[in-house]
């Protein structure tokens, strides 16, 4: 799915909203855009375009850019909920869970990264495919988040399953700065993670089983998208548009000239938590994530699939996109 494909659902919003103001008399003072992101290198456009500063330039009637950083995809989701952010760069899995539970009021109108994820095995650990994690201990940053969902297929295309759905793999959520230190302890045998800590790990001691391209779908899935707020996008076309062709800019810039905008994207990350990515964990990180405004959509329903067969949605999604 592309960009362009919502651009003509926006003009039609854009004429049906422009009509009903007239037709009671008022006007949109344009307001603030609030968006949501992580503080992570699979968010690289928000970071870039919140360093660049330059967003609130481009949207329309001088609405105001405001930014938010989250920690994990449940607490954007809430702040979705609750009207506090307006768009928000997110995990698929966790855009799943709110269109579902917002009865398809938070939907997807762009890509943002694809891959970024390795599965690693401590140095001790003989652990050479999927199928010798038999009986393993593996991490993942959370239960239920998009790593979690690609080792579970993982799993399930190896024959295996997880220990609390009686098979022999232990499933366990562990911190990312957790990982290497679990694994010297012997407590876990594996991980499956997102970048900059896969690349961080091996850098440690941890192996890699499995590269980007290897997790899932040869590395065509989204481990970040772009949604929005229904009522947001119906009151708001123009804003909408004018973000989205920002985010489009940027995606192309980052893909372009990854060395320059990963620079950029870290000091960035430095402003914000005072911390940065060494240069070699940092090019590591970006050579395992594609930055694209696609999304795999046979990925994202698999996902749903997954969540749904796994009881972390209680129902299939209606509509998941804006087209």
């Amino acid at each position: 799915m592309k960009i362009r494909f919502i651009r003509n659902l926006l003009l039609v919003s854009a004429l049906l909203f422009s009509a009903a103001l007239a037709g009671c008399g008022e006007k949109s003072d344009g307001s603030t855009v609030n968006i949501g992101y992580f503080n992570n290198v699979t968010h690289a456009q928000a970071l870039y375009m919140k360093a660049e500063g330059t967003l609130s330039e481009v949207l329309p009637d001088g609405a105001a850019a405001e930014w938010t950083a989250f920690n994990a995809g449940p607490a954007e989701v809430e702040a979705l909920f609750a009207g506090d952010i307006d768009i928000g760069y997110i995990g698929p899995v966790p855009a799943i869970t709110a269109n579902v539970k917002s009865n398809s009021d938070v939907r997807i109108i762009s890509g943002v990264s694809k891959a970024g994820a390795v599965l690693v095995r401590s140095p001790k650990a003989d652990i050479q495919s999927a199928a010798d994690l038999d009986g393993k201990t593996v991490a993942v940053p959370q239960i239920g988040n998009t790593q979690h969902l690609c080792l579970l297929k993982l799993l399930d295309d190896a024959g295996l399953s997880p220990a609390d759905k009686g098979g022999s793999v232990e499933v366990t959520a562990v911190e990312n700065a957790d990982v290497m230190n679990m694994m010297d302890q012997g407590n876990i045998d594996a991980a499956l993670v997102p970048e900059p800590w896969g690349t961080t790990l091996v850098k440690n001691g941890a192996e890699i089983v499995l590269d980007y391209d290897e997790v899932y779908r040869d590395g065509d899935y989204p481990v970040a998208v772009l949604v929005v707020r229904r009522e947001f996008m119906e009151e708001n076309p123009e804003a909408v548009e004018a973000f989205l062709t920002e985010h489009e800019r940027v995606t192309d810039y980052i893909a372009a000239h990854p060395d320059e905008a990963s620079l950029a994207v870290n000091e960035e990350i430095n402003s914000a938590t005072g911390k940065s990515l060494s240069e070699d964990i940092l090019a590591g990180a970006f050579g395992k994530i594609v930055f694209t405004t696609d999304v795999n959509e046979d990925a994202v329903k698999e996902f749903a699939d997954i969540s749904l067969e796994q009881g972390f949605i209680a129902q299939d999604y209606k509509e998941l996109y804006f087209e």
